[in-house]
């Protein structure tokens, strides 16, 4: 049976809607590849500017002649590591709140509405409190387990009835990061030592970035990745709303259960490696969809471009103006995501889901 009526025009589901014609699409192109120029220029001055100042020659040395002076340690082992967990964290942040908004239908929705961020913290300060956990790099691994134990454990609550559904989901999700951020919350008042250890993770920074690290959380991101844009189709017709989507053939437990895996993966090591970072999966997703309209085939491309350049953007502009000190990334996100999503939620036209 084929669905067609107004209010599932440009969804981008091929029952719904005719494909985007070659203007739209030549200029949705057109965005992307602007987008993916801003963000080679946000990384290359990403690595070029810090608090330290560094001429562009010495740059270039220390990233393809690197001999071990202290400049080339700034770039290379420092700054380098830092771009490339920025640029990966990022795009993960803007794929994981294009998926959530979309699975939810609620386009207040971010990443943290399933519970993962209070998982990974939860996670985090139970290995420094009684594991005695102190590196970064161990700090990865209970993260991304924190986080998806609670993402599992949310959607067998949240479809314990009837199947999940975006509310039963949405209410489990909320009710697990109460009861999680209130234990987080007690230990840190029993065991000062573990707030102190933990403070600096909890604010969101990438200032701890380390290859190693890099090389740890990479694959899950890549895999949440693909994951995510493989889903983009079944997603365009589950934000269409339960019946229209079962008109259109799709599966609803399953695409539900994929891009839960998708947010876990994606939030989870995020999460795990530069902290609770607020505001980018729930702002760069409105942003994109006033460029794209709602059809998630641009979408999801789209957040995972512009998400690292709002990302590593507010990474720099926290180096800068904070010399010689910085302020941490989850701090300038939340300074700039505050009033900019404001503004989004009273334009007349904003874009709906």
């Amino acid at each position: 049976m084929t669905v067609a009526s107004p209010a599932t025009a440009g969804t981008g589901t091929d029952a719904s809607v005719p494909r985007p014609r070659g203007r739209g699409t030549a200029a949705r192109a057109a965005g992307l590849a602007a987008a993916c120029a801003a963000l080679v220029a946000v990384a290359a001055l990403s690595i070029a500017v810090g608090a330290k100042q560094v001429p562009l020659d010495q740059v270039w040395h220390g990233l393809f002649h690197y001999s071990g002076t202290d400049t080339d340690v700034v770039v290379r082992d420092l700054r380098l590591p830092r771009t490339l967990l920025g640029l990966l964290a990022g795009a993960a942040l803007g794929l994981a709140g294009a998926v959530m908004q979309a699975l939810t239908r609620n386009p207040l929705a971010d990443p943290g509405i399933l519970g993962v961020n209070a998982g990974a913290s939860a996670a985090v300060v139970s290995a420094i409190s009684f594991l005695g956990v102190t590196s970064v790099t161990d700090y990865v691994w209970f993260a991304f387990a924190g986080a998806a134990a609670v993402s599992a454990a949310v959607y067998v609550l949240g479809g314990s009835r009837g199947g999940a559904t975006p509310v039963r989901l949405a209410l489990a999700g909320t009710a697990a990061t109460f009861a999680l951020y209130g234990y987080v919350q007690a230990v840190q008042l029993l065991d000062t030592a573990s707030l102190d250890k933990m403070r600096f993770w909890t604010v969101g920074s990438l200032a701890p970035a380390t290859m190693p690290v890099v090389s740890q959380i990479w694959p899950f991101l890549v895999t949440g990745a693909v994951l995510a844009l493989a889903l983009a189709r079944p997603l365009n017709a589950v934000a269409l709303g339960d019946d229209h989507a079962r008109a259109l053939g799709t599966n609803l437990n399953r695409t539900r259960a994929l891009a839960m895996a998708a947010v876990t993966l994606l939030c989870g090591a995020a999460t795990a490696a530069c902290g609770p970072i607020v505001f980018v999966g729930l702002m760069v997703p409105h942003l994109v969809r006033s460029l794209t309209g709602p059809d998630l085939r641009w979408m999801l491309p789209y957040a995972a471009v512009l998400a690292p350049v709002l990302f590593l953007g507010a990474d720099v502009l926290g180096r800068v103006v904070a010399r010689p000190g910085e302020l941490q990334v989850g701090v300038v996100t939340a300074l700039i995501g505050g009033p900019v999503f404001i503004q989004l939620v009273r334009r007349r036209r904003m874009a709906q889901l």
